[in-house]
């Protein structure tokens, strides 16, 4: 018996599994790539948030200390949130542990923004509030974004703003988030990939075996060794010659002597002044004569 060719053209081939599409109301069949299409609306819906094409990441260029034990530098979003954010909304900064993203949930109100004094118990807080003025596509001069930097901060924890130190090496991972005026999500990023601190090292771990150092270092150590012993050699000498004295008295100087011609002077030259013959003669020959006097014949 013949087989309606229109009714098997429906059938699939022997040994392939067939299952049943879902039915409407009246009995039709429902497209599945419509229901695909309905799902992901309803996901994105869910959200409300726009999904800005953007990986934070840390700064590609040449600076010292891109990351430390306490910090670590982004790049800027540059013309990132033109089609996403206007002059009144506010970009934020979520920072969160790694294996807490999943976790995070994005605040409706501005009083549900996690501050950095929840880190230790909700594993994530947000700073860096800024305008997207901030970010402009025009790049003049070398533009960073450093969390971590500010310590004058941990005076007050809660507040909202605090950009404190890191705690521990991590793993974070960061992601803007873009909320308007009313404090509601508009629009965020993705997360970034697991940016783990610098950590210092124990000092038992350090080797201090001077083989392993290089030929210059050992040049520039050994000089400097006798630059030390020299100077605490003439240290040493200074204070002998200082304090010799209170040992050994000093000898008394020899006295003075005394040269010819060592005083200039002017020269006196006397004479010999006769005396009077007055002053020879006896007295009684200045006395007048005595009427009683007989002269001798």
């Amino acid at each position: 018996m013949g087989e309606d060719p229109a009714r098997s053209s429906h059938h699939p081939p022997a040994g392939v599994a067939v299952r049943a599409l879902p039915t409407m109301a009246g009995g039709r069949a429902q497209d599945p790539h419509l229901l695909l299409l309905l799902l992901l609306m309803g996901s994105h819906a869910g959200t409300g948030l726009d999904q800005i094409p953007y990986t934070p990441q840390i700064s590609s260029r040449t600076l010292e200390g891109k990351v430390t034990s306490t910090t670590f530098s982004l790049d800027q979003p540059r013309c990132v949130f033109t089609e996403h954010a206007n002059s009144t909304d506010a970009i934020w900064l979520v920072v969160a542990f790694s294996n807490a993203t999943k976790n995070f949930q994005n605040p409706k109100t501005a009083a549900e923004i996690p501050s950095y004094a929840n880190l230790p118990t909700s594993f994530y807080y947000m700073t860096l509030k800024l305008s997207p003025d901030f970010y402009p596509c025009e790049e003049k001069d070398i533009a960073v974004l450093r969390v971590g930097s500010d310590t004058n901060c941990l005076q007050n924890l809660s507040q909202e703003y605090c950009n404190a130190p890191l705690p521990a090496p991590g793993p974070y991972s960061v992601k803007f988030l873009v909320m308007d005026s009313k404090g509601q999500p508009k629009a965020e990023t993705r997360w970034s990939d697991p940016i783990t601190l610098n950590q210092g090292r124990a000092p038992s771990s350090i080797d201090t075996w001077p083989g392993r150092r290089s030929g210059c270092m050992i040049v520039i150590t050994s000089i400097l060794s006798v630059l030390a012993g020299l100077l605490v050699l003439a240290f040493f000498v200074a204070s002998t010659v200082q304090f010799s004295s209170l040992w050994w008295p000093e000898e008394p100087a020899p006295p003075e002597q005394l040269y010819v011609g060592s005083f200039i002077g002017k020269r006196y030259t006397t004479h010999h002044i006769p005396p009077s013959e007055t002053d020879t003669l006896p007295v009684s020959a200045h006395l007048p004569p005595s009427p009683c006097s007989v002269p001798i014949v």
